[in-house]
């Protein structure tokens, strides 16, 4: 018996309580499928889900289903970034993981469908199908149509700078602001947001092809129909997301992140999606599962084509076409087909060839966008784990975005306990070229782990300290970031990480090909490792990390 007609069984009052809300007496005895959205009018990329909801509820109506449409709006990281706002984001993933599962739980539904495009909202949403296991598929919200000049919000942070050094008029940067967004959707480049749509498809949880479709185009309503239709098959079959979601699914979508260049957020965002399942996704796999795989795309910022050209190129299905002989092709996906089969369906449907036709039509070929294993964007991809004596359980750096010129570099440390301060350094002049700015306390202990968008965007603003600064930090970047940031050193600060220990001045190499960062000096001088594990122990015996108390929800952030 379905789980919604238990309910109805032991609960006499639950059949007035959905007639009360406009059900039929036809509707109670149908499957019942939750649609979580996040839906809502804080930014343009939730501004549209209601349109996917209802085409999904409409299919739904038509497979025999009785839909509910719930939402849980999510928050636009561009808005929050900079200031407190940005303690709130990462929390904001559980927190949509969790009421998805209490929507799901308190009305016994026997089937999930969920529609984000987000940073936070499509993870929470992939944490909320592993975690409640009843036949589920998600709807990416798609992607923003691709601006005037490919600019995006992102290309707006450095505006203010611009007209306070005379070299931007206030005209001109209300044109850039007015032409940036010129839609609903994801942000137009390889981001958290569009990062994570990708990787809900190359985990097999959302149909082929659906990742960073066009937001407004009526090809994406469709898709949310067909998911829809494909969610009343799968309750038939008791398809669940642990039948999907396999370790081998997961080793499958961290080889895709690695060839799309995606962000450094999914080091988060995969493992605590595996973590719901039992599986065990460690930053190591990241970093020993790539081996051979290059970068077979290049999209913005770190690139030159925004997410709607990557689409047009094929998207997700093209980069799996070319790394088949990297993946796991027998994997299941919510098609009810295995990764192999879907690829060959896509072929004989004309998948590809309507792919060379639409990038034609922009005057490119194919493998322009999406490159070939032979001709890749770029021999390595997507991210590195470093080590060393102030990251013992790892670092990450998204080496794909860093200049070839700064796989190797030496600096003296300027180190700041938040990043307001280290911005407020950036734009006053007080940071020179071959400076490690050090933003420590902004770890998940200490702050909920917020981007450090602010501070990457300042330092790449600066011509001079564009190529010669790098950043090092406890919290997080964005996935818009640029340059040599090194994040989510572990352990931070406030758990008494090496990060905590350093002093103004100390120097710090970070080795991308050799996969380290440690201090290699102090006072001005070299030392060797040993002399650094002692001088470390001294500054121990006189160091306690700051205490913080974290107020309202951020006291409930999974640490």
């Amino acid at each position: 018996m379905l789980k919604s007609q238990n309910v109805r069984q032991f609960g006499p009052e639950v059949d007035p309580l959905w007639l009360g809300k406009g059900c039929l007496d036809d509707d109670l005895s149908k499957p019942q499928v939750l649609i979580d959205t996040t839906f809502g009018d804080s930014h343009p990329g939730s501004r549209h889900l209601d349109r996917l909801a209802d085409a999904a509820k409409t299919a739904l109506y038509s497979a025999q289903c009785m839909p509910s449409v719930y939402t849980v709006t999510d928050i636009c990281d561009g808005v929050a970034t900079g200031h407190e706002g940005m303690n709130y984001s990462l929390i904001s993933r559980d927190l949509i993981c969790g009421m998805t599962e209490i929507h799901a739980m308190a009305s016994g539904f026997d089937g999930l469908i969920t529609i984000s495009s987000c940073d936070k909202a499509t993870p929470g949403h992939l944490m909320a199908i592993a975690r409640l296991d009843i036949p589920a598929i998600h709807i990416p919200g798609g992607a923003m149509a691709a601006a005037p000049g490919f600019r995006s919000a992102d290309s707006c942070y450095e505006t203010n700078l611009r007209v306070a050094e005379g070299k931007m008029t206030p005209e001109e940067q209300r044109y850039v602001q007015h032409i940036a967004c010129p839609g609903c959707g994801a942000c137009q480049y390889m981001g958290t947001a569009a990062t994570m749509q990708c990787m809900a498809e190359a985990l097999g949880i959302a149909l082929p092809g659906s990742a960073t479709a066009p937001a407004e185009s009526t090809y994406i309503r469709r898709l949310s129909g067909m998911a829809a239709k494909r969610l009343a098959e799968m309750i038939k079959e008791d398809l669940r997301p642990s039948q999907i979601l396999t370790k081998a699914a997961f080793i499958n979508a961290i080889k895709v992140h690695a060839a799309i260049g995606g962000s450094t957020n999914a080091v988060l965002h995969l493992p605590a999606i595996a973590k719901e399942l039992g599986i065990e996704i460690t930053l190591e796999d990241f970093d020993t599962c790539t081996k051979g795989i290059p970068l077979l795309t290049s999209v913005l910022t770190a690139g030159k084509w925004p997410t709607s050209y990557f689409w047009m190129a094929g998207g997700i299905p093209q980069i799996m076409r070319r790394l088949s002989g990297f993946l796991d092709l027998d994997v299941m996906t919510v098609t009810g087909k295995t990764l192999g089969e879907n690829l060959d369906d896509l072929e004989k449907a004309g998948y590809f060839r309507r792919s060379e036709e639409m990038t034609a039509n922009i005057g490119r070929k194919t493998e322009e966008i999406i490159r070939t294993l032979e001709d890749p964007a770029d021999a390595d991809s997507g991210v590195t784990i470093l080590h060393g004596n102030i990251a013992q359980h790892g670092a990450v750096i998204k080496h794909c975005a860093v200049d070839k010129s700064m796989y190797h570099f030496v600096g003296r440390a300027r180190v700041f306990d938040d990043e307001e301060s280290a911005v407020e350094a950036i734009y006053q002049d007080r940071i020179e070229p071959g400076d490690v700015v050090v933003i420590r306390y902004v770890g998940k202990r200490a702050k909920g782990m917020p981007e450090m968008l602010k501070a990457t965007d300042a330092i790449c603003n600066k011509p001079k300290l564009a190529l010669s600064t790098a950043i090092v930090t406890d919290g997080r970047f964005s996935g818009a970031s640029r340059g040599p940031c090194v994040g989510y050193l572990l352990p931070e600060a406030a758990e008494g990480g090496a990060i905590g220990l350093l002093h103004e001045n100390d120097r710090i190499e970070i080795d991308v090909l050799n996969k380290s960062i440690r201090v290699i000096g102090t006072e001005g001088q070299e030392r060797t490792p040993e002399e650094i594990d002692r001088i470390f122990a001294t500054r121990r015996e006189s160091w306690q990390p700051k205490k913080f108390v974290r107020k309202g929800v951020l006291k409930y952030l999974d640490v």
